[in-house]
């Protein structure tokens, strides 16, 4: 892998005159011819679309033809955060939209599935459907109506797919929690929605692990001993159903027409909850119309998305990209699923991301940066090894892109890809920073903020920066942030997230810089920042360099305040790579941290660990591990089961905490 600086040009922008060659570029021509405006390039559009929000989200509602079967009065009734009430009037449903799209396309395949629990399944877009109607039909038998909650303990398969479009389409509200979870870190979620319905599994194989779930159902079931269960057989076809579930073979058992009821634009679609990394995990509730509206825009403009695509997103159904990548289906593309160990038996095996994307044509891949890491660290060459030739963007997101792993993705995968480093969060279930068909790719970087996204970095006093890190801040509603915290009656948890730093701004809790090129670089968690003599360092600088370096797998960077006000004790944790000789590796590691950023950045202490705590989006998890390190409850603070590898988290905790008081 080439050491690349930081903005270093991978793909330059299309000319102007090739925008038609794109759905965005379609788009911003009907706008030019109706308003007679001319956009120059896509930051003039982007001006406009956030100076004329109404205007703008109109133009998308209308684009994508949005059925409603009551008209909206108008389209923003306040501008206000928290608060805005966009579409009032408006009746409309998430799922029709979905129903219309793979109707037509009824005799194609609309869903691939890859499992490693019960091996390749293909549906066409009928199949799809009756499926839906067929859950649907068992919904209404158990008295599901609009307003219920009903909760998948599913892995990423069809049948999750379905449940999640068949409850939608009744006006319930959908959550999901993977089977990875265990049954505290269930209950801890899907308690506080009081579900009317669970859908569980047996169990899954993970690589050539069998995993029941029978126990951990059975604890689920006793906490809420008056919720009903349906049980899909997965790992073992022919298990017993336990006494008072329903085999999901009886759910499913009558077909029926699906039914899609109009319902506000800000009713509950899905409830996504935030990690729990750091307390109880919030129960985020985005609606029909929130993501109908900025998923449409999203997939269908910024990733180009059509009938003629196939998308895969590897996710679990606990990640927002799960609920995002079902969203690709309102473009008409077909969509693949996959639950297993992209690592079995081996990272360059045929269960990896590019194997799969591989044998299922996708044209458009969806991952994390951590996989994009991990496999350039590894030295792979997936576009010699696969044939990716079909693959014509690979969307990462969950934590920064470094420039070299970025350019190992054009030089090791393909030099004609869109690559669309992208930040967002579960929070809005989009994207505050990303690409777009109409920008330029530079290492390292985001290229643009999205269309109709109102996104800049200030300073403490609420001024825009340029060229430092500020607070990552959103100055203008979007239709997709939350309508509301389930439980959180008064919104005042809903307002201490995001609003509590600057009224009626919603603050991220990102680092974010405006670099010169116009382009954006997420330079950490603001309540991650390490503060080394009064001196503010982007834990992002540190992972830059890092990931870049041949023989780390992982890296982490604490910081321990001085109580006194001095330095601190900088901690820097370091997965090394098997093999690796740890004397020369913490030689190289600190050379390369003085020369490429400062001796300010030099670490107190280099530990080496069996992993590093990351959720299974990627991103790290500092904030809780300091905690834990400090003191406090493992389980309160830092719940193991929201971990890739939590069997690795007390043996790590032991050796920090053993190293930092030698």
């Amino acid at each position: 892998m080439r050491s690349l600086e930081t903005g270093t040009l991978l793909k330059a922008a299309p000319a102007r005159e090739d925008w038609p060659q794109f759905r965005m570029g379609v788009f911003l021509a009907e706008i030019e011819a109706r308003t007679g405006r001319s956009f120059a390039d896509y930051e003039h559009a982007w001006r406009w679309s956030v100076d004329h929000l109404e205007e703008f989200w109109v133009a998308v509602w209308e684009h994508f033809e949005i059925i409603t079967h009551t008209p909206y009065e108008t389209v923003l009734k306040e501008q206000t955060m928290p608060g805005a009430d966009w579409f009032p009037g408006a009746t409309i449903n998430y799922t029709e939209h979905i129903v219309r799209a793979v109707a037509a396309r009824r005799d194609d395949v609309m869903v691939t599935s890859r499992s490693q629990t019960n091996g390749s399944t293909e549906w066409t877009g009928a199949q799809l459907l009756e499926e839906i109607g067929r859950i649907q039909q068992g919904l209404i038998r158990h008295g599901i109506t609009a307003g219920d909650r009903v909760a998948g303990y599913l892995p990423n398969i069809p049948q999750t797919l379905a449940a999640y479009l068949a409850t939608a389409a009744l006006g319930a509200i959908w959550c999901s929690v993977p089977p990875e979870m265990g049954p505290k870190s269930v209950l801890d979620r899907i308690s506080q929605l009081e579900p009317s319905l669970i859908l569980a599994i047996d169990g899954y194989r993970w690589g050539n692990k069998d995993l029941s779930r029978a126990d951990d159902l059975a604890r689920i079931r006793e906490q809420l001993p008056q919720t009903p269960v349906v049980l899909l057989p997965y790992l073992d076809q022919e298990c017993e159903i336990p006494a008072g579930a329903t085999a999901y073979a009886d759910f499913t058992r009558d077909p029926g027409e699906i039914r899609c009821e109009p319902v506000p634009f800000s009713h509950p679609l899905t409830v996504l909850f935030s990690s729990g990394t750091t307390g109880k995990p919030k129960a985020i509730v985005h609606s029909h119309g929130g993501l109908l509206l900025e998923h449409s825009k999203a997939l269908g403009l910024h990733s180009d998305l059509g009938p003629k695509d196939t998308a895969f997103w590897f996710t679990t159904t606990g990640w927002m990209v799960w609920t995002l990548g079902v969203s690709s289906l309102l473009t008409g593309a077909a969509i693949v699923l996959m639950d297993g160990d992209p690592n079995w038996p081996s990272p360059g095996g045929e269960w990896s991301q590019w194997a799969v994307a591989a044998d299922t044509e996708a044209t458009y891949l969806g991952t994390s940066s951590a996989y994009l890491a991990a496999c350039a660290h590894a030295a792979m060459k997936p576009g010699a090894s696969w044939d990716l030739s079909r693959l014509r963007e690979i969307q990462c997101s969950g934590s920064p892109l470094s420039a070299d792993v970025s350019g190992w993705v054009y030089d090791a995968v393909s030099p004609d890809l869109l690559l669309a480093p992208t930040s967002g969060g579960t929070d809005i279930c989009a994207a505050f920073l990303g690409a777009s068909p109409l920008t330029g790719v530079s290492a390292g970087e985001m290229s643009c903020r999205p269309l109709g996204v109102a996104v800049e970095s200030w300073d403490p006093e609420g001024r825009p920066l340029h060229g430092a890190a500020g607070e990552l801040v959103a100055t203008k509603p979007m239709p997709s942030m939350p309508v509301f915290f389930w439980g959180d009656e008064d919104q005042e948890r809903y307002r201490d997230s995001y609003f509590g730093a600057y009224e009626g701004i919603w603050r991220h809790g990102d680092w974010l810089i405006e670099t010169e090129r116009g382009t954006w670089v997420i330079s950490g968690r603001s309540d991650a920042t390490l503060n080394r003599g009064g001196v503010r360092l982007g834990t992002a600088e540190f992972y830059a360099v890092l990931d870049g370096l041949a023989q780390v797998n992982d890296s982490m960077v604490l910081h321990f305040e001085d109580p006194d006000g001095g330095m601190g004790r900088l901690v820097l944790l370091i997965e090394p790579q098997d093999g690796a000789d740890r004397v020369e590796l913490e030689t190289l590691l600190r050379r390369a941290l003085r020369t490429e950023l400062s001796p300010r950045h030099l670490p107190d202490n280099v530990v080496f660990v069996p992993s590093v705590p990351r959720n299974p989006s990627g991103k790290r998890l500092e904030i809780p591990l300091k905690r834990v390190i400090q003191g406090a409850v493992l389980g309160d603070v830092l719940d193991p089961g929201v971990l890739v590898k939590p069997g690795d988290l007390e043996e790590t905790v032991r050796i920090i905490t053993e190293a930092i008081a030698a």
